[in-house]
Formats: C-alpha cells, structure tokens, sequence
C-alpha cells in the first residue's frame, strides 16, 4: 500500500512537473501578445484561454477525449504519423493538464506586462534593441514575481485537477492514477485513512508553495 501511494504521489508530482516546464514558455508568448497586441482577433484568443477557468472541467475532458480518441480524425492522424496515442495515457493527461492549466499561466504574466510602464519598452526600442531582446532581458526581469506567480500557482492547480484527467486518462496505477483521483477511489471503497493521507500531502505542498510565493514576494520583489 505504501509503495502504490508513493507511486501515485511520483507520478502527480511529475505531471505537474512537466506541465509548468511545458507552460512557461507558452505563458510568456500568450502573455506578451495579449498585453502589448490590440488586434480586434485577440479578444478570442484571450476567450480561450480563459475558458478552462470556467468550464466544467468535465466538459473540458470530454471533448479532449472525444477529440483525441483514435476512432477521431485528430486521434487517428497522431496514432498513424506519430504513434501517439493521448487517450488513456500519460501523455493525454499531460496534454489535458496544459489546457487545463493555461489560464494560471498566462494570466499572471499578462498582468505583470500591463503593470509594467510603456516607457520601459520604448528605451529599449530606442536604444537599438530588438524585441526579442527587450523581452528577455529588459521585460521578463521585471515582472519575475509574476513569472513565479505563474509557475507555482499552475503547478498546484495540476496537482489537484480530477475531472479532466479523470476523463481523459482514466484510472490506470502508475500511468494516469494520479492523487485526485486515488483521493476519490479511496473514499469509495470507504478507506478514509489513506485519503487522508493524500489530501493532507496535496494541502501541505500547496499551502508551502503559496507561503512561499507570498513571502519571496513581499521580501525580493518590489516592480509588477
């Protein structure tokens, strides 16, 4: 029992490992253009990153599942070219956890954009730098707080997502049966003990990670 739930903790962690690596970059780019692109096509990009907030995640997993089913067009082309199958696989939820967490991502950094004043980006526009410099090296260093806001509270968020992973990945140990869903498995069966023993895992990381956020905030960072 103990190595199974050592086993389901490994493979959440590494979910949400690999989803905020994935989201990072994703992030910084939906962000950047959100902040700084007023073109009329942007509302729907941004409609779109902020539906997983607001969509059931049941909705959400189903049409993934239905989308990236192998009897599907899209499941079919990735199973034929790529031999890729994301239904009821680890790279399905790790697919699924991406869309789902995108809004944790992208909002935080947008915001840190905004925040940030026009003259900053002009100087360096000035100075002769491209933008692809401005933005690494004068933009990204002074919203880092935001950065960091947004790679914490996406990577929480993924550690507790059920219902799309659920959907998508189904409930197989050591492939897709990750804490959310031992949670609910051991409700069931009415083994109370060892859901508590993953809740209370999920809610003392995420209560470390959003402390330290706070503090590392309040304390090193003063711009965005």
């Amino acid at each position: 029992m103990e190595a199974d739930f050592l086993q389901t903790m490994a493979l959440t962690f590494k979910v949400a490992i690999i989803t905020t690596i994935v989201l990072l970059p994703i992030g910084i780019l939906l962000g950047y253009f959100l902040a700084y692109y007023k073109k009329a096509f942007m509302i729907i990009i941004e409609v779109l990153v902020w539906m997983p907030l607001v969509l059931p995640p049941s909705v959400l997993g189903f049409y993934l599942l239905v989308t990236f089913s192998p009897t599907n067009f899209i499941g079919k082309w990735l199973m034929d070219n790529f031999n890729l199958k994301l239904v009821f696989s680890f790279e399905g939820i790790i697919v699924a956890s991406i869309i789902f967490s995108l809004p944790f991502m992208v909002n935080p950094i947008k915001d840190g954009f905004l925040l940030l004043p026009k003259s900053l980006k002009e100087a360096s526009y000035t100075l002769g730098k491209s933008k692809i410099y401005t933005l690494f090296f004068v933009l990204l260093p002074n919203i880092k707080s935001n950065l960091l806001l947004g790679a914490i509270t996406s990577f929480v968020h993924t550690i507790g997502e059920f219902g799309v992973v659920m959907m998508i990945g189904g409930n197989i140990p050591g492939v897709t049966r990750v804490a959310s869903i031992a949670i609910y498995d051991e409700v069931e069966t009415l083994n109370t003990s060892l859901a508590h023993q993953y809740s209370f895992s999920l809610f003392m990381v995420t209560f470390v990670l959003l402390l330290a956020i706070f503090y590392i905030n309040k304390k090193y960072f003063k711009v965005a």
